[in-house]
């Protein structure tokens, strides 16, 4: 799909998008991976700022690793995938089937914010504990990720809004001789 720099759909790409079935397993997979990205920036920033408690300086330790996780993709997704994308064969491009400049990259990651931040901003409205929006996470992921289906790219709405999407690089089978 080629599309203007706002986002709005002008006509069809033949790079084709990958299954929502491997997008999500792509999704669960970088989970894993950001488990190690996240300890890494934790235990830099306690060891940095001398933080002997695990909720001294908690406000200081989410923005670190929010620009940390923020760092960590737009890099990856400027140069095209992460490592998790790799392994499923996934790359981020712009709209015109570009690697994404670093501002798009940048964008891509704020606007992704919206598979985690309805739920609990909910919760926070309803204050409710913020268990109750961490139990809600997972059926607002599973009705962000069906939103595809209404779109004839099939691309995430954050993608189409940061004017990005995910395409499939799978090399193409040779046959065997």
């Amino acid at each position: 799909m080629t599309t203007e720099e706002s986002g709005s759909a002008t006509s069809t790409s033949p790079i084709p998008t990958p299954s929502l079935a491997r997008r999500m397993s792509c999704w669960v997979y970088e989970g894993m991976l950001l488990f190690a990205v996240v300890f890494i920036a934790s235990y830099l920033f306690s060891s940095l700022t001398q933080t002997r408690h695990g909720l001294q300086n908690r406000l200081g330790q989410q923005i670190f690793i929010f620009i940390v996780l923020g760092v960590y993709f737009s890099w990856f997704w400027h140069k095209g995938q992460t490592l998790a994308m790799k392994t499923w064969h996934i790359r981020a491009l712009d709209v015109n089937a570009q690697p994404l400049t670093q501002r798009r990259a940048w964008a891509r990651y704020v606007l992704s914010w919206v598979w985690f931040v309805p739920p609990l901003v909910i919760a926070q409205l309803m204050q409710a504990p913020l268990m109750i929006g961490l139990l809600f996470c997972p059926f607002w992921i599973v009705f962000w990720a069906c939103l595809t289906y209404f779109r004839a790219d099939r691309q995430f709405l954050h993608d189409y809004l940061a004017g990005t999407r995910l395409v499939d690089v799978r090399p193409d089978k040779k046959p065997a001789t």
